[in-house]
C-alpha cells in the first residue's frame, strides 16, 4: 500500500504543478517554462518516492516496466488505478485554486493544461499527427526511463535524467498536442472540462500506451541475454 499511495502522491504533484503551470501561468512561462514545470515535478518526486514505488507516476511508464518484467501484473493494475486517482485529485486541487482567483475567469477558461488536436492544437495538428507525435514522444520517454533505471548504479542521477527527458519531450510536444505521454495526466483535465477535451482524450490514452508498448518490447529485446 505504501507503493500505491506513493504513486498517488507523485501523480498528484506532477499534474498539479505541470498542468497548473500551463493553466495559470502558461502565457508568462511559455513552452520552455511549462516543460520545466513538468520535468522538475518528476525530479522532485523521483528523489522522494523513487525508492518506495519507483516513481512511475504514469501508466505508460508502468506498462513499460511490466513488459520488461520489473512490475507484476497485479501491481500494474493497482498502480494505474492509484495514478488515475492521484491525477484527478491534482486537477481537483487546481480547480479549487483557479476558482479562488476570479481574475482567471474560472477553471474552464484556463483549459487546465488539457491535450488536444485540430482546433485544440496550437498549430492545428490533425488527429493522425497527434497520434504519431504522442507515440514517438512516449516511446522516447519510456525508453529512457527503462534504460536509466536498469542499473542500480544510476540511481543517483536517474531522477535528473528522467525529469530532463520529460522536459525536452514537452518542448517539442506542447505546441503540437500539449504533450501527454501520460494517460492519467490527460484524462483528469478532460473529465473536468468535458466537451472537446473529453471527446479527444482517447488519442492521449491510446497513443501513449502504444508508445510504451513499443518502448518496452524494444528495450527488452535489446537488453535480453539472447539478443
Amino acid at each position: 500500500m505504501k507503493r500505491y499511495i506513493s504513486e498517488l502522491i507523485g501523480t498528484m504533484v506532477l499534474v498539479l504543478f505541470g498542468c497548473g503551470s500551463a493553466a495559470i501561468a502558461g502565457s508568462v512561462l511559455g513552452t520552455f517554462g511549462i516543460a520545466m514545470a513538468f520535468g522538475l515535478s518528476i525530479v522532485a518526486m523521483a528523489y522522494v518516492i523513487g525508492d518506495i514505488s519507483g516513481c512511475h507516476v504514469n501508466p505508460a511508464v508502468s506498462i513499460g516496466m511490466w513488459i520488461d518484467g520489473r512490475l507484476e501484473t497485479k501491481d500494474l493494475l493497482v498502480y494505474i488505478v492509484f495514478q488515475l486517482i492521484g491525477a484527478i485529485i491534482g486537477i481537483a486541487l487546481l480547480v479549487m485554486i483557479i476558482n479562488s482567483a476570479p481574475s482567471l475567469g474560472g477553471y474552464a477558461a484556463t483549459g487546465l493544461g488539457q491535450n488536444g488536436f485540430g482546433s485544440a492544437s496550437s498549430v492545428g495538428l490533425d488527429v493522425v499527427g497527434a497520434i504519431l507525435v504522442e507515440i514517438i514522444l512516449t516511446f522516447v520517454f519510456v525508453f529512457t526511463v527503462l534504460g536509466v533505471t536498469k542499473k542500480a548504479e544510476n540511481a543517483a542521477v536517474a531522477g535528473i535524467v528522467i525529469g530532463l527527458t520529460l522536459a525536452f519531450v514537452h518542448i517539442l510536444g506542447i505546441p503540437l498536442t500539449g504533450t501527454s505521454v501520460n494517460p492519467a495526466r490527460s484524462l483528469a483535465p478532460a473529465l473536468f472540462l468535458g466537451g472537446q477535451a473529453l471527446e479527444q482524450v482517447w488519442v492521449f490514452i491510446l497513443a501513449p500506451v502504444v508508445g510504451a508498448i513499443i518502448a518496452g518490447v524494444l528495450f527488452k529485446g535489446l537488453t535480453s541475454e539472447d539478443a
